[in-house]
């Protein structure tokens, strides 16, 4: 039995990963749930950013892992994520990918019931 996975990428996201981590090295993904972010996620350094109790690891891009908010989790949490990148600026402005004019975004799907049987796990932040 193959697991399903929760998150995915698009080429674009993939090679705007390939350039950010040849600039900063291992990176690390967050999506949050709302305030001056919005629900856009958030690419940094590894270890610029500190998962909160309950936070959930939807999976990995590239070996970096992508965190959500617990709430925002909970909220999509029967939806595959597919991370792309758009020209542009997000809220906030945090994310690395800004100074490049660019900005990640989610795109999201329901799992269909058979998905749902075999979903991978998650971890959540202890």
């Amino acid at each position: 039995m193959t697991l399903v996975k929760r998150l995915d990428a698009t080429e674009k996201a993939l090679e705007m990963i390939n350039i950010l981590s040849e600039e900063h090295g291992d990176l690390m993904f967050y999506q949050a749930g709302g305030c001056c972010e919005g629900t856009q996620p958030q690419c940094f350094e590894k270890g610029g950013f500190f998962p909160r109790t309950n936070d959930v690891c939807i999976g990995t891009i590239k070996g970096f892992e992508f965190w959500v908010d617990r709430d925002l989790f909970e909220y999509w949490k029967y939806s595959h994520f597919t991370l792309d990148v758009l020209d542009g600026f997000g809220p906030g402005g945090f994310s690395l990918e800004t100074p490049h004019g660019k900005t990640f975004k989610i795109h999201y799907r329901l799992f269909t019931e058979e998905e749902l049987e075999n979903l991978e796990p998650v971890k959540r932040m202890e």
